[in-house]
């Protein structure tokens, strides 16, 4: 190279490194992955980088970035066997035009084309070749105004004057991705020429850069209307229209226009501006009226969720639960979800807000609408099939008992279906727990559970709602991203040839049942298995257990010490998280957000809960029910005798626990059950609740009056009135008979006696008397085979139900099983069993 050209060059170099310490006077970056360490570059080696788009801005950033952290520099010389450069980068796409920008007609990058197919470069000559994505404006937790957020990273071609706009904007929050290092020897493993070898990694990088931009900022979408007449022109749209058109004897013409309307109404109008205001809004919102948001294992599903389309599937406690999801998902460098949403919220103006922040709107029940259903489905598997993420709540509408309810199936199975017919890329279903310590909605849902209906929405609710929940603090919300489930590894487990099937085979295929059945039961475990015990759970488990909702403080202390030491042991899961305070400062706090009332006294001061505060309680004591549902089988096994054996601990619980699975959905199998048993007798054992007795074939716990017995006791009554509603269902079976009972009028009467027995005993546990668990306990007593249905579809049953009795025997009271037998009613002689059928 002559003299001349070296002058240029080092000129050029001098002016570059002018206006990157211009630039850096004001630009701040945040570069991952953290440690830097992860990249696996071998300074020794050549490097060479790639950026998806050429931009001097993206080369100074990515230059600072690299002196920063120590790496070899861009636009330092590569020398890679016999060529020698002067820089060492490239890009895959480069701009030309001042005013209308517009991609060069390339294939790859000049650089890596050069180095790779000018001459043949060593069989032994290493070369690392490093993607770097350059985004200005995509770190949230930095934009704090509109400005910032109409200039921050997007889809589109920007021309170098926005691009300077954007930088003085959004230049403190810029976003460094480098991707994993791909590295030559590797990439000639296979055997391949340099000029294939060009080939595939171009597809990588364009792969890798479409993954990570889509990641951050959402898959680059098409025009709404556009999109909709898409649909509409669909054959399967086409036929339903012409069907509808037939059945409702109307033009052909009318139909479509109706079908039209019912995609307007489905439809969201995803803004990356009103997300970004939303971030700035919201973020206020949550500083406001929580003490913080804390994130569990959002690690792992940040490793895996690459290269998937990711179905959200969260619990759902709050309306605050999707503003929640969006906003963690947003902070944490992803793109926010399309979320579905009850069509009862598309009030007006709220409708189009909710449109723009990414929700669509179903239906409650898609029966007789079968144009309706064709459209919505066809929406959702466009949604799909670009790629974009989604999230709905599969339990259909918010728990008002704080347990998990039973899935609704609708949404699965359109997901599967629709990956059926296009399985472009692999579904993951991530499961989300949601775990508050208030409730904004905590006065709506006491007046619901205490009998009152269910308020319609409307806009003075909205605005009164809003200004009241300022007024006060909810306490910290735990968020815990739980162990995700792909759906081709469900496929493959029940019909190993699904992706030999021809995508126009029936739209129902005979797996389909089971397999939507299979991805929900594991949704609702892997929620339960991700769950968080935070102060309220512990304290409202600790006094509800008590008669009188009040405990001695030192005893209080003592039951919270054990609960601390018995959760981290039990067999569950390791993604459950435990609050880190210690009892005093979980009485303290439960003081402070007026959970409690202490009463001092001489004796020994007394924690009690107010009335009306224990039907709220109750809701988080449900939340973890599932985490103490086998220990508080055990521990009432230990209620009205002090030895019990083993084998009769574990038949108690074989016969009662599949019955607990469906409700709670526990995690363990039937046949896993024996080895669950010993392991919680032998944590109950290390705790001294119990001791072993003749080598293991006995256990006895402590004689009553000691602390040991009481404290066992109090764990035992925290899944009591469980076991209650399974022994009223029995008992209303066995006085009525078998073969007398149809469904509803059997789900009637353990409605009324459950009613009658907690207002006798004053139980404050609205559920307790809840018709869908009486609903979801008979369909399990008919999988488990102790119910079977005759041809009148009443139910008939045999001894074997009988044997629920006798283990209540051990269980409950003696004023409790008298009270269910006495209480257990008879089916009225005029009622009509073919209207309860």
């Amino acid at each position: 190279m002559s003299e001349a050209a070296n002058f240029w060059i080092r000129l050029h170099h001098w002016w570059l490194h002018l206006l990157r310490k211009i630039l850096h006077l004001w630009v701040r970056t945040r570069s991952e992955p953290q440690p830097i360490a992860e990249l696996d570059i071998d300074r020794t080696k050549p490097v060479c980088y790639v950026l998806e788009n050429y931009a001097l801005s993206s080369l100074l950033i990515l230059e600072q970035t690299c002196r920063e952290h120590n790496l070899p520099l861009p636009l330092a010389p590569l020398e890679v066997g016999t060529v020698q450069l002067h820089r060492s980068y490239g890009a895959l796409h480069r701009y030309q035009g001042i005013v209308l920008r517009y991609k060069q007609p390339r294939r790859s990058s000049e650089v890596l084309r050069v180095l790779l197919t000018s001459e043949p470069l060593p069989d032994d000559q290493e070369l690392q070749i490093v993607p770097v994505t350059v985004l200005v404006g995509r770190a949230p937790q930095e934009e704090v105004s509109l400005t910032k957020i109409l200039f921050s990273e997007n889809w589109e071609v920007a021309g170098r004057f926005r691009r300077l706009l954007s930088l003085l904007v959004n230049g403190r929050g810029t976003f460094v991705r480098f991707g994993p290092t791909q590295k030559l020897s590797e990439l000639r493993a296979d055997g391949l020429d340099d000029q294939r070898i060009l080939r595939k990694l171009n597809r990588v990088l364009r792969t890798h850069f479409r993954r990570v931009r889509t990641a951050a900022i959402g898959p680059d979408r098409s025009h709404r209307r556009t999109l909709l007449d898409n649909i509409i022109k669909r054959d399967v749209v086409q036929e339903a229209i012409e069907a509808h058109a037939r059945k409702a004897e109307i033009p052909k013409a009318e139909a479509q226009q109706e079908a039209t309307r019912c995609a307007q109404e489905i439809a969201a109008n995803y803004s990356y501006t009103f997300i970004r205001s939303c971030e700035i809004l919201l973020a206020w919102f949550w500083n406001r009226i929580y003490r913080g948001v804390e994130v569990h294992h959002f690690k792992e599903f940040q490793q895996t969720a690459p290269g998937h389309e990711v179905i959200y599937v969260p619990c759902h406690r709050s309306h605050i639960d999707y503003l929640l999801v969006s906003f963690i998902l947003y902070q944490r460098g992803f793109v926010p979800p399309h979320v579905a949403a009850g069509v009862n919220l598309n009030l007006p103006i709220l409708g189009s807000f909710i449109r723009r922040g990414g929700g669509f709107f179903l239906r409650r029940s898609f029966r007789n609408q079968a144009l309706y259903a064709t459209v919505f489905n066809e929406y959702l598997s466009t949604l799909l099939s670009r790629g974009v993420h989604i999230e709905y709540f599969i339990e259909g509408t918010r728990s008002r008992t704080g347990r998990l309810l039973p899935a609704k199936a609708g949404m699965l199975a359109m997901t599967v279906k629709a990956y059926l017919r296009s399985p472009k890329r692999p579904v993951l279903f991530q499961p989300i727990y949601l775990g508050y310590e208030a409730l904004v909605e905590g006065r709506s849902y006491q007046k619901e559970l205490s009998g009152s209906a269910k308020r319609k929405e409307s806009w003075w609710d909205l605005i009164t709602s809003v200004f009241s929940i300022l007024r006060r603090n909810y306490g910290q919300v735990d968020v815990s991203f739980g162990q995700p489930i792909l759906l081709s590894e469900l496929l493959s487990e029940h019909h190993p040839d699904w992706e030999k099937m021809p995508q126009d085979e029936a739209p129902k295929p005979a797996f389909l049942n089971p397999v939507v059945d299979d991805v929900a039961q594991r949704i609702m475990v892997n929620i339960n298995r991700s769950a968080h015990v935070n102060p309220v759970n512990l304290l409202a488990i600790c006094l509800l257990a008590s008669r009188q909702r009040a405990l001695d403080e030192q005893d209080l202390t003592d039951l919270l010490e054990v609960y601390l030491q018995l959760l981290p042991e039990l067999p569950y899961s390791d993604s459950i998280t435990i609050t880190d305070k210690d009892p005093a400062a979980i009485i303290q706090y439960g003081l402070d957000l007026n959970i409690l009332t202490r009463q001092d006294h001489k004796l020994g001061n007394i924690i009690h809960i107010e009335p009306k505060q224990a039907i709220l309680l109750s809701y988080f004591r449900n939340n973890i029910a599932h985490l103490i549902a086998v220990p508080s089988l055990i521990a009432s096994c230990f209620l009205h005798t002090q030895v019990v054996k083993r084998q009769r601990l574990i038949d108690i619980c074989r016969s009662v626990y599949p019955l607990l699975r469906n409700e709670l959905f526990l995690p363990w199998s039937d046949a896993a059950l024996e080895d669950v048993v010993d392991a919680h007798l032998g944590i109950f054992e290390l705790l001294g609740l119990i001791k072993e007795i003749d080598g293991g074939k006995r256990y006895q716990r402590a004689t009553g009056g000691s602390r040991e017995a009481y404290l066992l006791r109090l764990i035992a009554h925290s899944l009591l009135q469980t076991l209650e509603r399974i022994y009223i269902t029995v008992a209303v079976l066995e006085k009525n008979g078998s073969g007398t009972l149809g469904r509803r009028e059997l789900e009637k009467l353990c409605q009324q006696s459950a009613e009658r027995l907690s207002i006798l005993h004053q139980l404050e546990a609205p559920e307790f008397a809840d018709r869908g668990l009486f609903k979801q306990l008979i369909e399990q007593m008919l999988d488990m085979g102790l119910l079977q249905r005759d041809d009148d579809a009443r139910f008939v049953f045999d001894q074997e139900l009988a044997q629920l009795n006798v283990d209540a025997k051990l269980i409950l009271s003696k004023e409790v099983r008298h009270s269910i037998l006495q209480l257990a009613p008879r089916k009225a002689p005029a009622l009509q069993d073919n209207s309860e059928k």
